[in-house]
C-alpha cells in the first residue's frame, strides 16, 4: 500500500531535483533530521533584503523529501520568511486535515495528496520545508 504513494509526479519531481546541491557563501544553513526514518536534508540560503535568492539542497532522503526540496528548489526564490511558515501551515492543514493543497507557485505540492492517509509520512513531505525555514533564521540573524 505504501509503493501507491510513489505516484509518477512525485518521481518526476524527485529526479528534476532542482536546487540540488549545497550553495557556497550561504548567508543562512540548516540540517533537519527524521529520526522516525533517517531522512536528513540540508538547506542553504541567500538572502536578498529579506527575500530568498537562492536555494541549494542536499538531500539524504526519500523520494517523498526529494520531491518537496525539489518544489522549493523551483520556487523560493523570490519568497520570505513569512511566506515559507505560511506553506507550512498549508501543508500540515493539507495533509492532516484535508484541506486544498497550496496554490500558487505551490501547487506541486498538490502530487502529495496520496500521502494524506500515511501519518508517519507527513514529516517526509515537511522536512526540507522545515529545513528551508530554518536556513532562513539562520541566514536573519545577527552575526
Amino acid at each position: 500500500m505504501i509503493v501507491d504513494i510513489y505516484q509518477k509526479d512525485l518521481l518526476r519531481l524527485a529526479a528534476r531535483a532542482t536546487g540540488a546541491g549545497r550553495l557556497e557563501a550561504a548567508d543562512g544553513s540548516a540540517r533537519v533530521d527524521n529520526p522516525l526514518c533517517g531522512d536528513r536534508v540540508t538547506v542553504d540560503v541567500r538572502l536578498d533584503d529579506g527575500r530568498i535568492a537562492s536555494v541549494g539542497h542536499d538531500v539524504k532522503a526519500c523520494v517523498l523529501c526529494q520531491a518537496s526540496a525539489a518544489i522549493l528548489g523551483q520556487h523560493a526564490p523570490g519568497k520570505t520568511a513569512a511566506d515559507i511558515a505560511g506553506l507550512i501551515a498549508a501543508i500540515e492543514a493539507m495533509l492532516q486535515q484535508g484541506a486544498a493543497a497550496p496554490g500558487g507557485d505551490w501547487q506541486g505540492f498538490a502530487a502529495f495528496d496520496p500521502v494524506r492517509p500515511f501519518k508517519s509520512r507527513h514529516e517526509c513531505v515537511l522536512l526540507p520545508v522545515r529545513a528551508l525555514a530554518g536556513a532562513i533564521a539562520d541566514g536573519a540573524a545577527p552575526s
